[in-house]
């Protein structure tokens, strides 16, 4: 069991990784919350079922992530999703891409088929390595760098 104050320390901490992961996969700031929150809540009823050795063998991050993609997965399967131009999500901090090459990025991570993008935003947005991919995702390691290759390959291609 965890207490209160220590669920709201997780949530401070990752909260912010969380809602960006969302983000990357839904493309959609309104929906990228409303998964981070739902993940939260379903992390939390979870937790309060957990004795305290499962707890302390918890991987906090790969967890929560993992618990956030099958948030996003119902919701696109349900179709709940509402679309927002992409121009409306908030830039990333400056990189040296110009704006329009952010967003032919952010329209060809969006078109990547799902396995791939999210290998490809776990490993290069997230920046989790490859078995933490693969704890997230629930695939061997050896699959998860096969998905963030043939994501960056696709990528490559489609951007020239």
């Amino acid at each position: 069991m965890i207490t209160t104050h220590e669920f709201e320390r997780m949530v401070e901490t990752h909260q912010h990784r969380i809602f960006g992961f969302a983000l990357s996969l839904s493309g959609n700031p309104a929906d990228a919350e409303e998964i981070a929150q739902d993940a939260f809540v379903r992390a939390h009823r979870a937790l309060s079922g957990y004795d305290a050795e499962r707890v302390r063998e918890l991987k906090v991050s790969a967890w929560l992530h993992r618990i956030a993609l099958n948030v996003f997965r119902n919701r696109v399967r349900r179709k709940l999703r509402e679309t927002v131009p992409l121009d409306a999500i908030a830039e990333p901090h400056a990189n040296g891409l110009l704006p329009e090459d952010l967003h032919d990025l952010r329209s060809a991570v969006l078109g990547l088929p799902a396995r791939y993008r999210e290998a490809v935003v776990l490993r290069h947005i997230q920046g989790f390595n490859y078995d933490e991919i693969a704890d997230v995702l629930g695939v061997p390691a050896g699959t998860a760098k096969s998905d963030v290759h043939r994501g960056l390959a696709i990528l490559k291609e489609e951007l020239r």
